[in-house]
């Protein structure tokens, strides 16, 4: 296995194998059970082989990879779902994901993966009275894990002196690329299997790969923001703020008039994190005519644009036939930013060679 390669579980739309293919790590099968992800990321690594349904994988039957990622279902873990934590039916895959790293270890003499990579959502922190990402983490360890002396896991940090070595953190898509992107929380935990690098990785500061170009007569930019970067030839600078439903509706409800005037946003508010059950809508208008504005919903492009994504990415499956846009606003309400996908690619491409 001369060069690294990748083997990503809940693949989603290929957002891991992407960004592991930017820093030069080969994507060599992935795991999805949607037909529209699977048909989009055919499309975008026809050498990527899929493997199916999780639950039906042997690790050690699959091929050997350097590198494993998963995004196990969130559904269960998310602070506006049900709350029923790792117990829950989606979210609960989570432990066959586990089985597949053990399978595979056990198969090849503890050899591969080298490294592991676990993404879900802020609430994983706090579901079943905080006690679920503490069995994230013994799941990995093999080891009870004692609870923060604060009741609280923090947002960033690491379990030593055992196997694997263990950091996570908690990272803000808006944060990872200038100007901003969609605001969006997500836990991303390392766990390295062969050394004590986990925190080089997810820690060590490191240049970023640009986004693709954006703009266009009323998109919204790629990276959010109250301004698009550019102009009408007449020199009319369009306003594009997020659109904060509830908070018009409190505000309404309590006759607050500046409270429901800001629902249309405020000039540093990012675009709310795309959902994979609805669409968030934003207000535009131009500088010189507020009331000619409009509240509407963001086009499956600008929702790429606002993951960091490349444009397009979702509008083709592997049979050259436009996926639905149904499809579309729920594969990407479901996936990982880029930026922070590639941030920790470039680490484990760095530490492995």
């Amino acid at each position: 296995m001369s060069a690294i390669t990748l083997g990503s579980l809940f693949d989603g739309i290929g957002v891991f194998p992407l960004a592991a293919s930017r820093c030069g790590i080969r994507p060599l099968w992935a795991s999805e059970i949607e037909a529209a992800p699977i048909s989009i990321t055919r499309r975008h690594f026809p050498d990527m082989a899929h493997l199916g349904d999780i639950t039906k994988l042997d690790g050690g039957a699959v091929p050997p990879v350097h590198v494993l990622t998963f995004g196990s279902p969130c559904q269960n873990l998310s602070q506006i779902g049900r709350r029923e934590g790792l117990d829950g039916a989606k979210s609960g895959l989570f432990f066959h994901a586990i089985r597949i790293i053990q399978e595979m270890r056990k198969a090849t003499n503890d050899l591969y993966p080298v490294i592991t990579i676990w993404e879900n959502v802020m609430g994983a922190f706090s579901s079943n009275d905080r006690m679920d990402f503490r069995a994230v983490l013994s799941a990995f360890t093999d080891a009870e894990i004692p609870m923060p002396a604060s009741g609280r896991w923090a947002n960033a940090g690491m379990v030593r002196g055992g196997c694997p070595d263990l950091a996570w953190r908690l990272m803000d898509a808006q944060h990872w690329a200038r100007p901003r992107l969609a605001r969006r929380q997500r836990v991303f935990l390392v766990a390295d299997f062969r050394g004590r690098r986990a925190p080089e990785i997810l820690f060590k500061p490191r240049s970023m790969q640009p986004l693709s170009p954006s703009g266009g007569e009323s998109r919204v930019p790629a990276p959010g923001g109250d301004r698009g970067p550019f102009l009408e030839a007449g020199g009319r600078i369009p306003i594009v703020r997020p659109f904060q439903g509830f908070r018009m509706r409190g505000a309404a409800k309590g006759g607050q008039h500046t409270a429901f005037r800001n629902s249309f946003g405020l000039p540093t508010d990012p675009f709310p994190t795309l959902l994979a059950g609805t669409v968030t809508p934003f207000a535009f208008w131009y500088e010189d005519d507020p009331a000619g504005g409009c509240v509407r919903f963001p086009t499956e492009l600008e929702c790429e644009r606002l993951m960091g994504l490349p444009e397009g990415w979702t509008k083709y499956g592997a049979d050259g036939k436009e996926i639905s846009a149904a499809s579309r606003y729920k594969a990407l309400g479901n996936a990982i930013a880029l930026p922070c996908a590639e941030y920790i690619m470039a680490g484990i491409a760095e530490v492995l060679r």
